[in-house]
């Protein structure tokens, strides 16, 4: 694993969503490396106890407040270097049954940002986009010029909406962007997931797992921790217009598996699986996904997890209450 000491956003950074899971674990890094920290995050999904522990900090600020709100995103704005843009609904599912909350949480929001940023003159953005973005792609592992990019699920394009608007805003009006395409990100503080789930299903039914579609699901999972090492390097060591990457392990592990781990963490044994079908485990997911890092590979970086490595820690986490 390429690691770097240096501290390559050094000055005033804004977060938004950084009470999430991935937003406060960048937080955490962002704050020790010693830059000024503001967290902007109205708490729909994200925990005040994830960054509790900064609040007394003197370079931390907290603004309990919505991106869509234009004066509460200008006041966040002041005197800001550069700005994570983590804020986002990120429940793949709850396209089916609401077909507006990605638009506005995700696509609207990113607007509002990117406008409140050409107006006070902030230049560089970081973008957490997803692996969804692709749909179903033919090619694996999938390079970042894959194409064309056609998603199947709204949440996938909402992100690539954003990342259109992020690109084309980082264009016209002389910004610098960053785009992180995640696999799936898991670790300490994970609220959501497949391994959230097997653990609450199997302490309400110790004796069955239910599983969504066949189990045979194979995708890339990639720990937290790693997760924000790579898009710190990437920053670094990274200096074009637009700057786009994948981020996962170089590996995949089935929804199957990932039950079987679970369920020797909980030390738990004669678990019977169950299936409800189908190659899918709901409208919208993609059955297999495992991303090409050969952008970050090529300026130094690759994970040290493998999938099991990160699902097995998370779910440790997990477990002891992280």
């Amino acid at each position: 694993m390429a690691f770097s000491e240096k501290n390559p956003v050094a000055g005033k950074v804004l977060v938004t969503g950084g009470a999430g899971f991935i937003g406060s674990h960048l937080v955490d890094r962002l704050v020790e490396d010693g830059n000024e920290v503001v967290v902007l995050d109205n708490f729909s999904s994200g925990s005040m106890d994830f960054i509790e522990q900064h609040l007394k900090k003197p370079n931390f600020e907290l603004i309990n407040g919505d991106i869509l709100d234009t004066e509460q995103l200008e006041r966040a704005l002041s005197g800001i270097d550069f700005v994570f843009h983590v804020a986002a609904n990120p429940d793949v599912k709850l396209g089916v049954s609401d077909t507006k909350v990605h638009f506005d949480q995700n696509i609207f929001a990113t607007y509002k940002l990117l406008e409140a940023m050409r107006k006070t003159g902030v230049g560089k953005i970081v973008f957490t986009s997803t692996s969804t973005v692709y749909g179903d792609a033919k090619v694996m592992p999938t390079p970042e010029d894959y194409g064309p990019l056609i998603p199947i699920s709204l949440y996938g394009a909402s992100k690539l909406a954003c990342e259109a608007l992020i690109t084309s805003y980082t264009h016209t009006f002389d910004m610098q962007a960053w785009v992180f395409r995640f696999a799936n990100i898991v670790g300490p503080r994970s609220t959501h997931g497949i391994t959230v789930d097997f653990i609450r299903k199997l302490r309400e039914n110790p004796a069955r797992l239910e599983v969504l579609g066949d189990g045979k699901q194979e995708k890339s999972y990639l720990h937290v921790s790693e997760c924000v090492e790579s898009i710190l390097f990437a920053i670094e060591n990274s200096t074009e217009e637009v700057n786009i990457f994948n981020v996962g392990s170089e590996d995949t592990i089935s929804a199957t598996r990932i039950g079987e781990i679970v369920v020797e963490e909980l030390e738990l044994s004669d678990v019977e699986f169950t299936y409800t079908g189908g190659s899918r485990g709901w409208k919208g997911d993609v059955p297999r996904m495992r991303l090409g890092i050969g952008n970050l590979k090529e300026i130094g970086w690759k994970p040290g997890y493998s999938s099991e490595e990160s699902v097995r820690e998370t779910a440790r986490a997990l477990l002891c209450g992280k």
